[in-house]
């Protein structure tokens, strides 16, 4: 196996670094976080850092970088306190991989690119119009990570919009009949496809598969 010491990574070229160490922790989750500005500017921006939080409440978070440089999706947040997050699905992977693209505040990613913004009744926030699930999420707290000085953001779950047909009978959105992409590293997207489901396994209980 290749190995990489603390100092070998130290002394990589930038940019192999970066792909290395964001594609070393696996498979990420693929979303895009919908938001809009005070003055009504609609945003959408891909994220791979969402993760669950808790299920009682209902919770998730996503990190964002040090806001030393533009992050609108960040300051509409927080000017606001309503987001969205809508899973990227396989036929949308080019058009999402390009709202990484940093624009100024006063260009909409909805215009640069083929997705389309769809809004719910009374939230704020714009959806991704066609997306399999969609999230609706409310501002509750945020942490500043000091080693780096990066934002772990945490938001409360208002509501769930997901696609008919995969929500399975036990409350599992199987993604996997959608399309859902996920993330290797910062720009390798992939399809999964669901192999097999395992039951709450106990300690000497025999694996139960679902």
């Amino acid at each position: 196996m290749k190995y990489f010491s603390e100092a070998d990574i130290q002394d990589l070229d930038h940019v192999y670094k970066i792909n290395l160490i964001n594609s070393c922790s696996g498979y990420k989750s693929a979303n895009l976080i919908g938001s809009i500005s005070e003055s009504g500017i609609e945003n959408v921006s891909v994220f791979s850092s969402v993760t669950h939080v808790g299920s009682s409440p209902a919770m998730l978070g996503f990190f964002v970088r040090p806001t030393t440089v533009l992050r609108n999706t960040y300051e509409n947040i927080k000017a606001t306190g309503f987001y969205t997050i809508n899973h990227i699905h396989k036929n949308i992977i080019i058009e999402a991989h390009h709202t990484s693209a940093k624009y100024d505040r006063d260009i909409s990613e909805f215009d640069v690119t083929n997705l389309e913004p769809e809004f719910k009744p009374e939230f704020l926030a714009p959806f991704v119009k066609g997306v399999p699930v969609q999230i609706e999420m409310e501002f509750v707290e945020e942490y500043e990570i000091k080693a780096n000085n990066t934002i772990l953001v945490i938001g409360k779950v208002k509501g769930l919009y997901i696609k008919d047909n995969l929500v399975e009978n036990d409350g599992f959105i199987n993604l996997s009949k959608a399309e859902v992409a996920a993330i290797n590293g910062l720009d390798g997207y992939t399809i999964p496809e669901n192999k097999t489901r395992f039951g709450y396994q106990r300690p000497k209980e025999l694996i139960q598969q679902i």
